[in-house]
């Protein structure tokens, strides 16, 4: 379409094609996702979060060599420069967490000795530290909050046994660190949704990784993207025990009251990674074998939606009690996908600037057409 052609209006850009990636695909009518061509259902508890990092970025799954080869650097460059980290400590009691983590990204690039360089060869190498160090500053977040100090990262545990291990100061279970992989794996792309929309716009002006990263933290933190799985845990510790869940359902379907972590944008016969992080977080729940059963009251969440209209969980549905169980505090569940997604953001970034298009979409005008100027002495 040229600058001059005609073009129709389409509320939240629905059906509008933006962009072209190889990174990922989404087929909301039959329910699949593919990342680089691979089944997610082949990749879920197949593969390593290092293993889609170095897919996304490189464009194949890497051999046993490359993967020892990219854990080792991912391991070296799991630091945060010490003003950052004094940062973190020093935010407000009050802060949000994902608020705190924008800052520290933000505050990366002062340290990077590439961050002004675009080039591919440089973006890749600044998404590595990236993805590196997100779980550092997710970890020292968490820690801050509870006001203990933090833990360093050791360097022979794998990229979600050592995100733990910073978050708890000591290594956990295999069945914890195997789900919170899982996790990792499943968000780590998603084709075009808000917050890559926001960093590949920020790199299409040629603003550089940190910067379209920053961005796409801050489109990430709305409770209709990233912010869906706090607001599912959220709701559901509200309902509070499964007896009363029709009630609830019942009354916010009256009230017009949106149910969290159920319905998508795109799909409509059901999220594909739903299933896996179901059941995941029941394999987590009848391992602690106490409390509340959350999973049991999502699922009936979900049968009373059911009822009221065809509405199915979405990723984030089953990611909350996952998270929960995994002793995550809900206002940190944003962060956690932040720090998968942070792979996703690079590629895409790096698609960008392959691309090397500004993203300006036009506007339809709907305001007064010609008012007539009064000088500011004449006005009434």
């Amino acid at each position: 379409m040229t600058a001059t052609s005609a073009s129709t209006y389409s509320k939240g850009l629905v059906g509008v094609i933006a962009a072209q990636t190889a990174l990922s695909s989404v087929d909301g009518v039959n329910g699949v996702l593919t990342y680089r061509g691979y089944n997610i259902h082949d990749l879920a508890e197949r593969t390593l979060y290092e293993e889609i990092v170095h897919l996304l970025f490189y464009g194949r799954l890497p051999n046993a060599a490359e993967l020892a080869a990219f854990q080792t650097e991912l391991a070296a460059n799991r630091k945060v420069p010490a003003p950052v980290m004094e940062h973190i400590y020093a935010a407000p009691r009050k802060a949000a967490p994902m608020d705190m983590l924008r800052s520290a990204v933000s505050m990366l690039s002062y340290y990077d000795k590439e961050t002004e360089d675009i080039s591919l060869e440089a973006t890749r190498r600044k998404g590595l530290r990236l993805v590196a160090q997100f779980p550092t500053i997710v970890a020292a977040i968490y820690r801050a909050r509870k006001r203990k100090a933090p833990v360093a990262p050791r360097p022979k545990l794998n990229h979600a046994e050592n995100f733990l291990y910073m978050m708890y100061g000591e290594k956990q279970s295999q069945l914890e660190n195997e789900a919170m992989n899982l996790y990792l794996v499943l968000l780590a792309d998603h084709s075009l949704n808000a917050s890559t929309f926001t960093a590949r716009v920020a790199a299409s002006t040629n603003a550089d990784l940190h910067a379209a990263v920053t961005a796409a933290l801050g489109s990430l933190k709305g409770n209709l993207h990233g912010g869906a799985a706090e607001a599912t845990m959220n709701m559901l510790l509200e309902i509070g025990t499964i007896d009363k869940v029709d009630e609830f359902v019942d009354r916010a379907f009256a009230t017009k009251r949106k149910i969290m972590g159920i319905g998508h944008r795109i799909y409509k016969t059901g999220d594909p990674r739903a299933r896996h992080l179901l059941e995941w977080a029941s394999r987590l729940e009848e391992a602690q074998g106490k409390g509340q059963r959350y999973v049991d009251m999502a699922l009936s969440v979900e049968r009373a939606v059911l009822r009221h209209r065809e509405l199915y969980p979405n990723v984030d549905f089953f990611s909350a009690p996952l998270l929960y169980y995994l002793g995550i505090p809900t206002e940190l569940d944003t962060c956690i996908f932040a720090t998968s997604r942070i792979a996703g953001w690079t590629a895409h970034v790096i698609e960008q600037y392959q691309d090397a298009t500004l993203i300006r979409p036009g506007a339809e005008y709907i305001g007064p057409k010609s008012e007539v100027f009064v000088p500011l002495a004449q006005r009434p």
